[in-house]
């Protein structure tokens, strides 16, 4: 399970990458040749139509001189939708970009096609086929013909809106939602929440400097069971490692550590030099605060846009905080895992877009709204962090807003954070 794990992992980092479909692809186009070719061992008899080869190369031309030139587009076209999204949206969310599976599927398909041309044409005008794989090759064309349009007009809706701020927000929420659903599944990845209170125990630190992107918690609980220790993890996905942070600590109640190998344990963390976000639902957040601070700059300044951010965060925390019908029972009782600080995560989430928009009204009435809403929810630990924030939010409207109109908005908004904070000190005196 631990081989599989890892494997899965590398797999859909190998997914990411712009240049495993396209070869995929071409892999496949030329398969396509030698299937057309193998029509030609088959007895179908009558039912073959009889095609001009003269038809089947011309197709072929029109299809190598012009694929090659779409490719060329293509890339061009995507090459500037990147630095578009890098740089009106941010940075961090250029891998969810590149990852787009539109663009990735155009660029592999004509690519594919242009393949597909100069090898089918090459083998037609050496006389490699007879009437059978020439019949089978014409139904090839025809039918790369169509993908190639379909993919085409598909990939222009989709390329007009790659680059846009727009997009970038909901690809960034849609991976942030991914990554919370996953971890609401099994909040301590399928180990057991941190609980250790053991004496003795050996710190575990990082090999390479970089951030935390995996841990595979099966071959820690193999590795635990087999020299009978316990493992309390202390850094979780999204952590930046050094070669003075501790990973992990191995724990036993009765025997010192200090002779066990631990390069398993080492090996277990996979550290690279960037955050991912498929097991880091705080980088997701990170990356929509940062995208509604660069709108609410002096150089953007576009309020609404971190309107429309407040309300990505609050469906991911109404999605947090829902109650989960699915959890997965811990497998790997020898591991622990410390659980997501809600606190912590709305620092992520808030904290530099209370700070920059706190001169602009109309994202603190709506920063106000959102903690509002999320203090209802029924989650004591939301409650408090959402009370918490929307009181620093207010100071540091006071601090800005200089009309006494709009200060006065902001405070009728944040009163419920006053009321709160009165009932937290009754329930406390009882």
């Amino acid at each position: 399970m631990a081989v599989i794990d890892r494997l899965k992992f590398i797999s859909r980092r190998l997914g990411e990458r712009l240049w495993l479909r396209p070869l995929v692809f071409c892999m496949l186009s030329i398969a396509a040749v030698f299937i057309a070719k193998a029509a030609d061992s088959m007895n179908l008899g009558w039912s073959i139509p009889s095609i001009n080869t003269e038809s089947v190369e011309a197709l072929l031309e029109i299809m190598a001189a012009s694929m090659l030139v779409i490719a060329t587009f293509a890339v061009g076209s995507m090459i500037s939708a990147y630095a578009s999204a890098s740089t009106s949206a941010t940075p961090r969310s250029f891998t969810l970009i590149i990852a787009d599976d539109v663009s990735k599927n155009a660029l592999s398909i004509f690519i594919g096609s242009f393949i597909f041309s100069i090898f089918a044409l090459t083998a037609a005008k050496n006389d490699i086929f007879r009437e059978p794989g020439l019949a089978a090759l014409f139904v090839l064309t025809v039918f790369v013909f169509g993908v190639v349009i379909i993919t085409f007009v598909r990939w222009v809706d989709t390329i007009a809106r790659l680059g846009r701020v727009g997009a970038s927000v909901e690809k960034v929420e849609a991976a942030t939602t991914a990554a919370m659903k996953l971890r609401r599944k099994a909040p301590a990845f399928g180990g057991i929440p941190t609980e250790s209170r053991h004496m003795q125990r050996t710190a575990v630190y990082a090999a390479t400097v970089g951030y935390l992107q995996h841990i595979d918690i099966e071959t820690l609980q193999a590795w635990a069971e087999t020299v009978n220790v316990r493992i309390v993890v202390a850094a979780l996905p999204g952590t930046f490692a050094d070669p003075g942070r501790a990973l992990a600590y191995v724990t036993h109640d009765t025997a010192s550590t200090a002779e066990l190998d631990l390069k398993a344990v080492t090996d277990a963390f996979v550290i690279g030099t960037e955050r991912l976000f498929e097991e880091d639902p705080r980088f997701g957040l990170v990356t929509l605060s940062e995208i509604a601070d660069r709108a609410l700059s002096s150089g953007v300044n576009d309020p609404g846009t971190a309107i429309t951010i407040i309300g990505s965060l609050v469906r991911l925390f109404v999605l947090w905080a829902e109650p989960t019908e699915d959890l997965q029972a811990p497998k790997c009782d020898r591991v622990e895992v410390p659980l997501l600080s809600t606190r912590d995560m709305f620092d992520d989430a808030f904290t530099a877009m209370a700070r920059d928009g706190a001169g602009t009204v109309e994202v603190m009435l709506r920063l106000q709204k959102a903690f509002k809403a999320l203090s209802c929810l029924g989650d004591s630990a939301m409650r408090e962090a959402a009370v918490a924030h929307s009181r620093m939010a207010l100071a540091r409207a006071e601090k800005k807003l200089e009309l006494p109109e709009d200060l006065a908005l902001v405070r009728e908004a944040a009163a419920f954070s006053s009321t709160n904070t009165h009932m937290d000190d009754a329930i406390a005196t009882k």
